[in-house]
């Protein structure tokens, strides 16, 4: 177990790191993750799940769009996660999950995840904690079989930001007509269980922490970004992926 107190950890890039430095570097990262992204998909061995999770206005949508909208799109896949229907809901909570895991050669997305199931129910008190627990354990058992069996690497992003900058985005959405269609007012009440919610988040971290979390500083799009572009380019990389060789006519 791993215990991750979010108050102890900054949601700003380190005072002394150059903004316009840094946003070249990632795109020097970005031009680099494309050709791995061809790698992995001409390769067919390894596939990957990005998870995003995050307060609201934490920036999963600009994560998506800055990131991966510069990879080929037949190789990325996404997936946003709302509230379950009635057809989801009469299966496991795990049964709208599975159908969307990535097939080798493939990077899948997920905007929200199956850890919306130990979070938002938690906090609403429509899961209570036996039952919270028994979910964890199903959630760690589900990625194993992806990570052991199907060659699929799991990175866990929690977007962290400020109560103030959230503040700040969700009053923009008031104001700037490129977002008002983002503006949900129940985000303002959702806001209210703040402290709630990163009580959940941090039960999250603690007892589903493999493959384990990485907590996104987030106040700063553009280090944001960085980072996780950064580990998105140390995951593929590490991989080792090699082109595979022309086939022969026999086996055509």
């Amino acid at each position: 177990m791993v215990d991750i107190y979010l108050d102890k950890i900054s949601t700003k890039a380190e005072k002394d790191l150059d903004k316009k430095t840094t946003k070249e570097k990632t795109i020097k990262i970005l031009e680099e993750i494309n050709e791995l992204q061809n790698l992995l998909y001409a390769e067919n061995k390894h596939s990957l799940l990005v998870i995003l999770q995050g307060m609201d206005a934490s920036g999963k949508d600009g994560v998506i769009r800055n990131i991966f909208g510069h990879l080929n799109p037949q190789g990325v896949t996404v997936k946003s996660y709302k509230a379950p229907t009635d057809e989801e809901l009469s299966h496991d909570f795990l049964w709208r999950i599975h159908h969307h895991a990535p097939a080798k050669g493939m990077i899948q997305i997920f905007n929200r995840s199956h850890y919306e199931d130990i979070l938002i129910t938690r906090v609403r008190k429509w899961c209570d904690d036996e039952t919270a627990k028994k979910r964890m354990k199903a959630i760690n058992d589900w990625e194993e079989l992806l990570t052991q069996h199907n060659h699929t690497h799991i990175l866990k992003f929690y977007l962290h930001i400020s109560h103030e900058e959230q503040l700040e985005r969700l009053e923009e959405r008031k104001t700037n007509p490129a977002k008002m269609w983002k503006y949900n007012e129940n985000d303002y009440k959702e806001r209210e269980l703040w402290g709630e919610y990163k009580k959940m988040y941090e039960d999250a971290f603690a007892n589903c922490n493999q493959p384990p979390w990485t907590i996104i500083p987030s106040d700063q799009n553009w280090y944001k970004e960085h980072l996780i572009a950064s580990k998105l380019y140390d995951t593929l990389k590490n991989l080792e992926m090699k082109f595979p060789e022309m086939k022969s006519k026999q086996s055509m």
